[in-house]
């Protein structure tokens, strides 16, 4: 026997999910607000636990093809004086693999590509859901895939967790040249990264006051350590993509509602980018419910919406409350004290 399931929202962890539970033998479908899928062309970074979750969906192999290892990223002053090192060898040393960076296109794509394989998957784009009861009534199973603004979560969990800002705007662009120099500088309320996404190009992002505009942003960087100020005066700003950081406050009390809906990626827990493992918690969402949701089977889906949310909320929720507390630690006017103790974190 088999279930049905409709996923609401079509970005990594929709896709995953939609992944994970056709090969459990269920019959899924897939709605999609937007006309198109979502592929700007930003870097994701695939934590080693994350790629051992997309082997298990199948897709780790389309994942490797496309990908880069991370490796050498340094914490920098705005002068280029190295204050600490990422802990990505660190990483690379435990997994046995390293941490990979992949464009978003990329990553789409290879996950599209697996659903398609499938050939019974409809995805449906221009699907804007309003009545989750409904399709709960027609549906074993509802998948609140659908972001931060979830409207899955609002109508099944209410308005009291909701998007909240944190008074600070992300811009995000490719550099069409090898920066050589990669990680994260750290500057009073401010800070640039740079990292690999694919031989001779750059993935870079700022973080700066929400105020500030394209005109402006420039200037927010002037006279920082080289490549810095080439990558923006390089970069055509009508292809730099900005948005407004927000995460999901407070905390969902549980993942899941009765025996029909569950929540995974940022419905469930959005999060500022700090730690670069948004799209990593929904990847690990995705695998951990369908597992559950195989084990289980469809007559016992309450038993295995708990143990989704057993063994990912408070994971997920201790990833987003790190993130957020290390972008108030980037982020603070403070910088002497910040220094101090970033010199003091191991290498």
């Amino acid at each position: 026997m088999t279930g049905t399931a409709v996923v609401v929202g079509a970005g990594v962890g929709g896709l995953a999910t939609a992944i994970g539970l056709r090969r459990a033998g269920w019959t899924v479908s897939v709605l999609e607000r937007r006309a198109e899928l979502e592929r700007y062309g930003t870097a994701f970074a695939v934590h080693p636990t994350a790629q051992s979750a997309l082997d298990r969906l199948g897709v780790g192999e389309a994942l490797r093809g496309h990908a880069v290892p991370y490796r050498g990223a340094r914490i920098r002053t705005p002068a280029g004086k190295v204050m600490a090192s990422l802990p990505l060898e660190r990483i690379e040393r435990k997994a046995g693999r390293p941490e990979l960076l992949i464009s978003r296109p990329y990553l789409i794509d290879a996950l599209t590509a697996e659903l398609d394989a499938f050939g019974d998957v409809p995805l449906r784009f221009e699907e804007s859901v309003r009545d989750v009861k409904a399709l709960a009534a027609v549906n074993d199973l509802v998948i609140g895939a659908d972001g931060l603004r979830s409207a899955v979560r609002t109508a099944r969990f209410g308005e009291r967790s909701g998007p909240q800002r944190v008074g600070t705007a992300a811009w995000i662009g490719i550099a069409d040249f090898e920066s050589g120099v990669h990680g994260e500088t750290w500057g009073k309320g401010r800070f640039f990264g740079m990292t690999p996404i694919e031989p001779g190009r750059t993935n870079w992002y700022a973080a700066v006051p929400e105020a500030t505009t394209a005109d402006e942003l420039r200037g927010h960087f002037e006279g920082w350590h080289d490549p810095i100020p080439r990558i923006l005066t390089e970069t055509d700003p009508s292809t730099w993509i900005r948005y407004e950081m927000r995460h999901l406050f407070p905390a969902l009390p549980t993942f899941v509602d009765g025996e029909k809906v569950a929540l995974v990626g940022d419905a469930a827990h959005a999060m500022t980018p700090n730690l670069g493992q948004g799209a990593c918690t929904a990847i690990l969402d995705a695998e951990s419910l369908t597992r559950a949701v195989a084990e289980h089977g469809p007559a016992n889906l309450p038993s295995a919406l708990r143990a989704y949310d057993t063994d990912r909320r408070r994971n997920a929720q201790r990833v987003a409350f790190g993130a957020r507390n290390l972008h108030r630690f980037v982020t603070t006017r403070h910088t002497r004290l910040r220094d101090s103790v970033v010199r003091m974190m191991p290498s």
